[in-house]
């Protein structure tokens, strides 16, 4: 599930605080990394159990509408279509989904308010009434209510950032992208002939766990090299003046190119321009750019970059600045 995008935001945000508190030990950093990692997949799990909490929700709202002194012919004969709603029935009895979560003592019990701000949003939304108005319903039309309650309920939801802010600090920068990976999920599902959710593994295979692995550890072995190189190529800037961040990404960029063969130089400096953008100063894609730019240049002049398998070998493309020719998740 996790890809390589956000394996290298999780590796720069745990070594930011590693040198930012003095260091700690490789293996105590390698547990950190990988505790964050796990975060996100958590998050990915308890997004999917949401549907389920929703219909109890409305079940309850239903079963108290019965209950009044005077009910309505509406209370007495509810309309019962999210109720009955396949998609949320199918997540609600995966096994394995509810064991994982159980295993991660995951579930909305304890956070009645939220859920019910959620709730609430939910059945007051124009798309909402239009699923429960229509002559038809198929699980396509049942999937699509639930994808539109992530999309438009959960994403950019300021109350829900700020409950999971509460809930955990891993969680931050998380949400857009395990979001999509729920909605993926969920439009993924099968109903016939067997119901069944294709629940996402933690990384798509044993590479990605490596890479996160190693660009980690390397990136602190190469720490000492790398700060010089930087140093070598801003010589009208004094290093301790460059912000922390540009510094640690430019670190992490350099790492990545001569440690990691397989990846292409152009898709290391398109992830970590792109990273720059968001997670330092205003200008920083630009000063990393260029820095980075020179930097690649000097290590082709002297053969320090080696790459190898289909297509790489020999690598000489110039470096694009143009970030639109990055991939959004590459697959190396």
């Amino acid at each position: 599930m996790i890809n390589r995008r956000l394996l290298r935001i999780k590796a720069l945000q745990v070594l930011f605080a590693f040198y930012r508190n003095a260091g700690d030990s490789l293996s105590n950093l390698e547990k950190e990394l990988f505790l964050s990692i796990d975060k996100s997949y958590q998050l990915y799990l308890l997004l999917l159990l949401l549907p389920e909490t929703m219909v109890e929700l409305a079940q309850n709202k239903i079963d108290l509408a019965k209950q009044k002194f005077r009910p309505t012919p509406e209370d007495l004969n509810p309309n019962l279509r999210f109720v009955s709603n396949r998609a949320a029935a199918i997540l609600a009895q995966d096994n394995k989904l509810h064991e994982i979560a159980q295993d991660k003592r995951l579930n909305w019990a304890h956070f009645p308010e939220i859920t019910k701000k959620l709730f609430t949003q939910l059945i007051n939304s124009d798309y909402y009434h239009e699923y429960m108005a229509a002559e038809t319903c198929s699980l396509d039309d049942d999937r699509l209510v639930l994808v539109n309650f992530f999309n438009q309920e959960i994403l950019g939801n300021a109350d829900f950032e700020a409950f999971l802010e509460e809930q955990s600090i891993y969680w931050n920068d998380d949400l857009e992208f395990v979001l999509s990976m729920a909605v993926k999920t969920i439009k993924k599902m099968e109903g016939d002939p067997t119901p069944r959710v294709n629940i996402m593994p933690l990384f798509r295979n044993f590479d990605d766990d490596n890479f996160a692995k190693t660009l980690l550890r390397k990136t602190v072995l190469r720490h000492k090299e790398n700060i010089e190189l930087i140093d070598k190529f801003t010589q009208n800037w004094e290093v301790d003046r460059i912000a922390a961040m540009d510094i640690l990404i430019m670190e992490m960029a350099i790492t990545e190119i001569i440690e990691f063969p397989t990846i292409p130089v152009k898709v290391s400096m398109n992830e970590y321009i792109d990273i720059a953008k968001f997670y330092s100063t205003e200008q920083s894609n630009v000063f990393v750019n260029g820095v980075l730019d020179k930097i690649i240049a000097y290590l082709k002049e002297n053969n320090l970059i080696i790459k190898q398998g289909r297509g790489l070998i020999g690598e000489n493309d110039e470096v694009s600045t143009d970030n639109n020719d990055a991939p959004d998740d590459e697959n190396i």
